[in-house]
């Protein structure tokens, strides 16, 4: 089968199955914002990513998610950061740490929460039915709640937030790893902006104990240049994958390092420069690892 072909030209044959098994709320509200992994689409999830994965696919730095997976035994918070290129990540992920992450990447799977925009539940059937297949929590993303957003759309989202924060609270006080995309979308080629860290990360890093930066180098699946917004036209190239994790960090510790290295910088922001760090960490390891690769 030729690359580049769309996730409905490629795995079409398989949404009807998605379609049987999926569960997941059409519309999100401050009554679900918690999903809990659909285990029936991904069990079909896994199938998908174990035919495009190819041979050499692996985890690198497996000590780290050890020393993750030993301080969450501990009853530390801890947090994931991801770089974010695609809807396959998460996927992929997961696959890796059961696949290729012993004991400790299993639990890690299986525990894991991911923070994940509302889009992906409302935009398209078979997109909810292949990001229900992870546990996540669903929010609404603050670019939709800037200037000019819709007043009823902006309370709504607010409301959201409210209740997603309380569902974040519960899992930490379960001890579920929560994995955040300090980017907040996807990157996209030719488009800096949509690699740059979100401020509100810095939210994530005051209420965590510890975490560990996840680098993603290589891509089985790639936006659609004639269709960016449409998911399902998403094109697929089996890739090899190298997933790696930094060593476990102190989030107070590296926020007071961040904060003391723009300490008297007029107009400095202490989140954004802490956002800023953890993108330009993620991107060195992602480069140290593409040689690897």
């Amino acid at each position: 089968m030729r690359d580049g072909l769309s996730l409905k030209e490629r795995f079409g044959h398989r949404f009807a199955e998605f379609a049987r098994y999926s569960r997941a709320a059409d519309v999100i509200d401050e009554t679900n914002v918690y999903q809990e992994a659909n285990q029936e689409t991904r069990r079909i999830m896994n199938e998908i990513v174990g035919e495009i994965l190819l041979p050499g696919s692996r985890l690198d730095g497996r000590e780290h998610f050890a020393a993750l997976r030993r301080e969450m035994q501990g009853g530390r918070r801890m947090l994931l950061l991801m770089e974010h290129y695609s809807n396959m990540d998460l996927p992929v992920l997961c696959y890796l740490l059961d696949h290729d992450g012993g004991d400790f990447g299993a639990a890690i799977s299986r525990g894991l929460v991911a923070i994940a925009g509302m889009k992906l539940n409302e935009v398209n059937p078979m997109v909810k039915a292949w990001a229900e297949s992870y546990t996540r929590i669903v929010i609404c993303p603050s670019r939709s709640l800037a200037d000019g957003a819709d007043p009823e759309e902006e309370a709504r989202g607010r409301k959201i937030n409210m209740a997603a924060m309380r569902a974040l609270d519960a899992a930490k006080r379960r001890g579920q790893p929560v994995l955040v995309f300090p980017s907040g979308t996807r990157y996209r080629p030719g488009k800096p902006e949509t690699k740059r860290g979100l401020r509100e990360i810095d939210s994530y890093l005051r209420s965590f104990d510890a975490m560990i930066l996840v680098s993603m180098n290589g891509r089985c699946l790639r936006m659609s240049e004639s269709e960016p917004d449409n998911m399902i036209a998403d094109q697929v190239f089996p890739d090899r994958i190298i997933i790696a994790a930094s060593p476990v960090t102190d989030c107070k510790a590296f926020r007071d390092g961040v904060a003391a290295s723009v300490a008297g910088t007029e107009g400095a922001d202490h989140k954004q420069a802490a956002a800023d760090r953890i993108m330009e960490l993620l991107a060195a390891q992602h480069d140290a690892y593409e040689k690897l690769r």
